[in-house]
């Protein structure tokens, strides 16, 4: 046997993106790349800004010595020095160099924090829908992940979250805006978690870190707010990325912050930086963090994000399909129209149209939608879902 039965069965489990983005590729071959739609991955077809492409042509036209070589592992001082006056000038606070770490994108952020503050045995909460891979990053560090519903509108449920907080929980992990439904966390939600937290912290006697996965935070529409997390929690950790800010996923460059009201920083960031190492990332790439250090308050067109979203929705509403509109990120989380959110993507595949069960996503009876494709590909779609909607009762 060639791989642990863990690993296979986390495979068979936890493998619904990629397999349905494979799948789409097998499709491509047989059918042409023009008649598959495509809408599983979050892999933005945008090209990053001029910015960027300036900053890039900069440091390879006129490169540096030792420029390529090892720096120290939590990343260039300039660079980190940059994100902490981004980080101040945003959220108020006083953060210095000595609170960032750069890591080899947000998912690399998330396994140092996890890594640095979880024992084995140690519960994470984390809110349904979430991401999939939250629980292969908790599982990573022997934590044992907490899994807590959210509403109708998928906003946490904070009745169900405040039964959840045991003795043994280390942190609780968010993700606004969300990934899968777009919903976006306000002030209200930020302060009612953190007034939960600091309540069992001092009924247990114990530390509970707010985890925030950032990722997606200046992509919001409508005017809708997307509140800094720091400021509600002294013990807020925030991992993030510029891998949709400026659609370089392939990168793999971003940091992870801690508040500088946390008085136990200093030896949560050395973890972190020690972390950071012996996972294998070593260090956040080079030349990424010598391009992205003025990069700090550049973002792609979010507006061409918006008419996407907005395209998508108001046809698939009118073809019947429930969904709670996305206010953030690029995805959308329309209810299925049989229960078996798995048969309903497969019924779709006969279309050529592929999206991703929400069972991927810890919320059967949904299907996760993601729209950073070219136009064509919506377009495309829709009369899949248009014969779905028919075949299910819709229409």
């Amino acid at each position: 046997m060639a791989i642990s039965s863990k690993l296979r069965q986390q495979m068979a489990e936890g493998g619904w993106i990629r397999k349905m983005f494979e799948e789409g590729i097998a499709l491509k071959k047989k059918y042409g790349e023009r008649n598959v739609f495509d809408l599983t991955l979050g892999n933005p077809v945008m090209e990053p800004p001029d910015e960027f492409r300036r900053e890039l042509r900069r440091w390879t036209n006129d490169p540096v010595s030792g420029m390529h070589r090892y720096m120290p592992n939590a990343g260039y001082p300039e660079t980190r020095s940059a994100v902490a006056q981004h980080l101040s000038s945003t959220t108020g606070l006083p953060f210095t160099m000595n609170e960032v770490v750069m890591t080899c994108g947000a998912a690399g952020g998330l396994n140092v924090a996890l890594k640095a503050i979880v024992e084995a045995g140690d519960e994470v909460i984390i809110f349904a829908p979430y991401f999939v891979e939250y629980i292969y990053y908790i599982d990573n560090v022997q934590g044992v992940p907490v899994v807590v519903p959210t509403d109708s509108q998928f906003m946490p449920d904070l009745k169900s979250l405040q039964r959840s907080i045991s003795r043994k929980t280390k942190a609780v992990l968010i993700n606004s805006p969300n990934n899968p439904t777009g919903v976006v966390y306000g002030r209200d939600v930020l302060k009612g978690i953190s007034k939960l937290i600091a309540k069992k912290e001092k009924e247990y006697g114990t530390e509970i870190f707010l985890i925030s996965d950032d990722i997606y935070r200046r992509l919001v529409y409508d005017d809708v707010e997307c509140p800094q997390v720091f400021g509600y929690h002294s013990r807020t950790i925030v991992a993030t990325s510029y891998s949709k800010d400026l659609a370089v996923p392939g990168e793999r460059i971003g940091y992870v912050a801690v508040s500088p009201e946390y008085e136990g920083r200093q030896e949560l960031v050395n973890g972190m930086v020690f972390c950071n190492r012996v996972l294998g990332f070593v260090n956040a790439p080079a030349l990424m963090q010598n391009v992205v250090r003025v990069l700090q308050d550049t973002c792609v067109d979010i507006d061409a994000y918006r008419k996407k979203r907005d395209s998508l929705y108001s046809s698939l509403v009118k073809m019947g399909y429930s969904i709670v509109k996305p206010t953030g990120a690029f995805y959308m989380f329309p209810k299925s129209p049989i229960d078996d959110d798995t048969a309903f993507v497969r019924e779709l595949q006969k279309h050529n149209t592929l999206v991703v069960p929400g069972k991927g996503f810890g919320a059967p009876g949904y299907f996760r939608i993601s729209y950073c494709v070219e136009d064509w590909v919506i377009e495309g779609a829709l009369p899949g879902f248009e014969e779905m909607a028919k075949k299910f009762g819709l229409r």
